[in-house]
């Protein structure tokens, strides 16, 4: 009688569990507002060549840092390369906030804002937010996605008004230029 009893016991405490509600899900990240905090959070920093932060900034640092910031785990290197190993975006996405923009031959790399700035750590000002103004735009080369981590929810680029990829994307030079330094 005792191995019965100890088998009706263990099947009631299995139907008991199996009432119970499951555990709620974690909630989802914010990846764009991850992103967002991110890029403040390193604002206003000096440029180092071949710094990744916490106090100062190369450009390819400064993408890396946001990336590491936000659960994006590639390691570091330059900008040619990241053009090399991060997804090409969906024309829908080009230029929108959070997309890597790449100019001067693949010599440097920020991060778009909206359709007029972007975020890029250069020699003379650091860390900073920059227009996309005729010096930079003729320079632009091309456009590559920052991959989402596992768990961060969606990561189709949010729409903003006027971003660019909405017919107003700035076109990549034909040969961009040697990169040259600007004050």
């Amino acid at each position: 009688m005792r191995p019965r009893a100890a088998l009706v016991a263990l099947l009631l405490g299995a139907s008991a569990l199996a009432q119970q509600p499951a555990p709620p899900e974690p909630p989802q990240r914010d990846y764009w507002a991850d992103l967002r905090a991110a890029i403040d959070r390193h604002l206003g920093k000096p440029y180092v060549w071949g710094a990744t932060g916490r106090k100062s900034f190369d450009c390819s640092g400064f993408l890396w840092r946001v990336m590491t910031d936000t659960g994006v785990f590639i390691k570091r290197t330059t900008a040619r390369r990241y053009y090399m190993c991060l997804p090409k975006p969906g024309e829908d996405v080009v230029g929108r906030f959070g997309t890597v923009v790449f100019f001067s031959d693949l010599e440097h790399v920020g991060i778009v804002n909206d359709r007029d700035t972007f975020f890029h750590a250069a020699c003379t000002r650091g860390t900073h937010q920059a227009a996309f103004d005729p010096y930079w735009r003729r320079r632009i080369v091309g456009y590559r996605a920052i991959p989402a981590p596992a768990g961060s929810g969606s990561h189709a680029a949010p729409s903003q008004p006027g971003a660019l990829g909405s017919g107003a994307t700035p076109t990549p030079a034909a040969s961009p230029a040697p990169a040259a330094a600007r004050p």
